[in-house]
């Protein structure tokens, strides 16, 4: 279950809205499951790793067999149930994504947020280091980030890479297109769209530049 915490980061104020009290770099967060049978707590450090404990108040004993794939039953059927509902409920309110993590992916996400005003959308639950942004008047993407192996790109390094898809006329794409900073797009119409890799192979004013001219092209009809 710990799992879905993966490539997500917890956001602080949601974490006391939601009941976690605050220790130095850790937040911790006590429940009780099965009408008060188990104390359950989650302890959240660094915003980033999420750790687990189940006490059986009986024998004041820490439970274990929820953890076990092989264990089977019902009751234990049951603690597993309650047990991943906590941690699914804490995962959709406490947590956001957090896949891009180059500074210039940083950095891109940052300029969106404060000119346009808009988030990246993970839309697809099978993709979850995919995800886009979309004009708001008109629903139109202008931008989609992925985070791919560099030879996705045709580049002989597997090493991966935060890499943006943007619009582009076709005789900009046609004429800038150097297999170095700027590569034929990924996954996308390779006449109107190009991708780039967050790398510093591109200095951010010019970076900047082309997500709006990005912008700007997504408002044509």
């Amino acid at each position: 279950m710990l799992q879905l915490f993966k490539n997500k980061k917890a956001i602080p104020q949601r974490l006391l809205n939601y009941g976690f009290a605050a220790f130095g770099n850790d937040y911790r967060y006590t429940t009780r499951l099965l009408n008060g049978q188990f104390e359950m707590v989650v302890t959240v450090s660094n915003l980033t790793q999420v750790a687990t404990t189940l006490t059986d108040m009986g024998s004041n004993e820490e439970y274990v067999l929820h953890l076990v794939p092989e264990s089977c039953g019902a009751f234990v059927g049951r603690v597993r149930t309650e047990y991943s509902q906590v941690l699914a409920d804490i995962a959709d309110k406490c947590f956001a994504p957090d896949v891009f993590k180059s500074s210039q992916a940083q950095a891109t996400m940052q300029y969106i947020r404060s000119k346009y005003g808009d988030e990246l959308e993970f839309l697809w639950e099978k993709f979850p280091t995919n995800a886009i942004w979309r004009r708001q008047d008109n629903g139109k993407w202008y931008g989609v980030m992925v985070l791919i192996p560099k030879t996705k790109l045709g580049v002989d390094d597997s090493a991966f890479c935060d890499v943006l898809n943007l619009r582009a006329s076709p005789e900009t794409v046609a004429g800038i297109i150097d297999n170095i900073r700027y590569f034929p797009a990924y996954h996308m119409n390779k006449k109107h769209w190009l991708s780039l890799c967050l790398d510093h192979s591109l200095s951010l004013e010019e970076l900047y530049l082309r997500i709006d001219d990005s912008y700007a092209l997504a408002a044509k009809k």
